[in-house]
């Protein structure tokens, strides 16, 4: 308990999935958490919840990001840690993947993460430091077939990545930036895949957690604690890095 205690901290994509698990675990650690996303009816629900503040944003768009960083240092007076979590993965490889599909996934991922990291140094200066955390993925690494515009995205986050934390590095700014890079992580995103492309519903298996076990598909906790670990003062000595959390999947 109390590992990021008072710290505050921003989550995208925070309604649903990885990013739910972040702010929880992030709560439970103490953080003062700040959730966002589209859905704002799952978000202020789960920020009841656990006692965060909830703020509507598609991350795809540059003006949301200004009035958030405005609300946040109005209302809380700095920024300590931004977790850029929100995402899509739409189903298509290279020959079926339509423009539309290209540049939806390409405005939440690198614009998003883009306007998210710029936003939050402008601010996390002011505070005296900071920590960016930009969730990747596995297809970052190897790239994976039917997820041809994920994938492209999430190698550009990875490279973006490096390319911040040695920016904020050579200035002195003491911002750290470090991307994670999930493997099969049970999620709604994950369940959606697995009955789309392998005919699994893993929802409606008879022992969903032991269906999920012998899959080799994590839970998002496994991620959370990561994301802890990164806020939390425990990694202040890391950056630039990419934390792969797969069980071994892209080592093989």
């Amino acid at each position: 308990m109390g590992r990021v205690q008072d710290k505050v901290v921003i989550v995208t994509g925070a309604a649903s999935g990885l990013g739910e698990a972040d702010a929880r675990l992030l709560a439970t650690e103490g953080a003062t958490v700040i959730m966002t996303d589209i859905n704002a009816e799952a978000g202020e629900k789960i920020a009841a919840e656990i006692g965060a503040t909830f703020f509507t944003q598609d991350v795809s768009d540059e003006t949301g990001w200004k009035d958030l960083m405005t609300m946040v240092e109005k209302e809380f007076g700095r920024l300590d840690a931004l977790v850029n979590n929100a995402g899509i993965a739409v189903i298509a490889d290279i020959e079926n993947t339509s423009t539309a599909v290209w540049r939806r996934t390409m405005g939440i991922h690198l614009d998003g993460t883009f306007w998210g990291c710029q936003s939050a140094i402008e601010l996390m200066k002011k505070s005296g430091g900071g920590s960016i955390i930009n969730m990747s993925s596995t297809a970052a690494l190897v790239g994976i077939p039917s997820y041809l515009a994920y994938s492209a995205a999430k190698g550009g986050i990875r490279a973006m990545t490096k390319a911040i934390a040695i920016h904020c590095k050579q200035q002195k700014y003491h911002i750290r930036c470090n991307s994670i890079h999930p493997g099969s992580i049970s999620t709604p995103m994950v369940h959606h895949a697995l009955k789309t492309l392998v005919g699994v519903d893993i929802t409606k298996q008879a022992d969903s957690e032991k269906t999920r076990r012998e899959m080799g598909i994590g839970e998002p906790n496994d991620v959370a604690y990561m994301v802890v670990y990164l806020v939390s003062e425990e990694s202040k000595h890391v950056t630039g890095t990419e934390m792969v959390i797969d069980n071994g999947d892209t080592a093989v």
